[in-house]
């Protein structure tokens, strides 16, 4: 489709040259919103311009939040007006006005992604549209954050393997990170908050793993019943259980942890160390006290007592329950490189864009041909041809930026995303090198498209992610992404 430039301007950096910004320093917000607990970390990070794309040089917490027992108004419904009045809360002791955050990521975990409570929870960031970037985050997504987060991914770079175990409210997730990298995670049913009780030790929320759990020891929780001190112990000691079994290197044969795993179990090999973050790694490490009315201490308890049976010696990091909030905020938002074009600018933010990478040669002489067949390729490899929402083009340019190369290579493109230009949806690309401004300039004022172009560059992809774009950071001239991977799982055991 052709025709006059899109309205609403381009953005090139208008007023400042890019190529000068060596240094941005951003304000950032990560929140945290799960089945158990809900929370808030303020960073100031500071991205420093090496070659052409930005890397994080360095991150100073600012501010961070009360914890919260996620509010509900029944069995799996969010209190979002009493979420709300805590959110205002946070931001008015760390000091800082909604309106003084460039970037952060607004993670959803557990129930909080049903769809009446994201829709709540949307409703309460409405205008924070475009700065914060929201993550779904299912058990893998959540064990990654949490591995980047409390430090194991950065621990096992200089070192053996490490096992990062999260325990939370709802569930356990583990990852196995080699080499500065998050390999294998799994997750199981064991948290503090899986039966939770008031003062008096009257059961006041059982949740199905934990009424299982319950029925493993011959016990018959239900919302209402006294559990006893005795009770929570063994409890404890059950959940421990299962734990280990799991972190064993026969855990994918043992038949017997089936119905308190959520994803398949890798077996964990020999590792160097093993660290502990979410809320029980609080009471593990002895850095909470007191009774949140949940199986918290027991369980800490219960793993300082048989620390023995872990796969390595625990290393203390500091993430603790933090660790997921600090993954998200640090290790999900990237900048874009110095050259972006994005017209208009009103067609961001864009959120869940599939990513998909074309797979051609890149010879000295680019054909268009090649370049659309490739497109149409990848596009159907993921069943997006049919047009009904926008697709991430990600490349690795290679070899030189001629006009001849840049005509053949955008002619491709436009060939091959025909049934989307058509739709109207917007071209989207990412490169890792430093081409981007100029590509989307050729599709714009050669080509003469008028649907919206986005095409940033300084960012690696690949295929299975999935990018949020945010507005333009208008100090910078720089727009934040986050990359979401799409990690895959089987169905919840029953």
């Amino acid at each position: 489709m052709t025709g006059a430039p899109p309205s609403g301007g381009r953005f090139t950096a208008p007023g400042r040259d890019m190529g000068l910004e060596d240094r941005v320093v951003l304000l950032s917000v990560g929140v945290d919103i799960g089945s158990s607990t809900s929370h808030l970390l303020f960073s100031r990070l500071e991205l420093e311009r090496a070659d052409d794309r930005y890397v994080t040089a360095g991150r100073e917490v600012l501010h961070r939040s009360d914890i919260l027992l996620t509010p509900y108004l029944g069995d799996a419904t969010i209190d979002d007006r009493a979420l709300g009045r805590f959110l205002d809360a946070q931001y008015a002791a760390a000091g800082i006005r909604r309106s003084d955050v460039d970037t952060g990521a607004l993670i959803l975990t557990g129930v909080a992604l049903d769809r009446r409570n994201a829709r709540a929870v949307a409703e309460l960031f409405a205008q924070d549209a475009g700065r914060l970037v929201a993550v779904s985050a299912g058990d893998n997504l959540e064990a990654l954050m949490a591995a980047h987060g409390s430090g194991a991914v950065e621990l096992s770079a200089s070192g053996p393997p490490v096992l990062a175990i999260d325990i939370g409210g709802g569930t356990t997730k583990a990852v196995v990170c080699r080499n500065g990298s998050p390999d294998e995670a799994f997750a199981l049913d064991v948290g503090a908050r899986l039966v939770a009780f008031d003062t008096a030790g009257v059961i006041t929320r059982l949740e199905p793993a934990g009424r299982r759990f319950g029925a493993r020891l011959g016990l018959d929780l239900e919302v209402g019943r006294t559990i006893t001190t005795g009770e929570r112990e063994d409890l404890a000691a059950a959940m421990v259980d299962v734990l280990l079994q799991a972190v064993g290197p026969s855990a994918a044969t043992a038949e017997a942890l089936r119905p308190f795993c959520r994803t398949p179990l890798p077996g964990v090999p020999d590792v160097g160390a093993v660290t502990f973050s979410g809320g029980v790694s609080e009471f593990f490490h002895e850095r909470a006290a007191g009774d949140f009315g949940d199986l918290g201490p027991y369980l800490a308890a219960e793993l300082r007592a048989r620390r023995s049976e872990l796969p390595g010696p625990v290393v203390v990091t500091p993430a603790g329950i933090r660790a997921t909030v600090i993954g998200a905020a640090e290790h999900t938002v990237q900048v874009s490189g110095s050259t972006v074009c994005i017209a208009p600018l009103s067609v961001l933010p864009m959120r869940n864009v599939p990513v998909v990478l074309p797979r051609f040669g890149w010879d000295d002489d680019l054909d268009r041909g090649v370049v659309g067949d490739a497109v149409s390729s990848a596009l159907r490899r993921f069943d997006l041809t049919d047009a009904a929402g926008p697709a991430a083009l990600a490349f690795r340019w290679d070899g030189s930026a001629t006009y001849t190369r840049i005509s053949e290579f955008a002619a491709g493109v436009a060939h091959g995303l025909r049934a989307h230009i058509a739709a109207g949806h917007p071209v989207v690309m990412v490169f890792d090198g430093d081409i981007g401004g100029l590509i989307g300039l050729h599709l714009i004022e050669d080509l003469r498209l008028d649907v919206p172009v986005i095409s940033v560059d300084g960012v690696e992809l690949r295929e299975f992610d999935y990018i949020d774009v945010g507005e333009l950071i208008a100090s910078s001239g720089a727009v934040p992404l986050v990359i979401k991977s799409l990690v895959f799982s089987s169905p919840h055991p029953v």
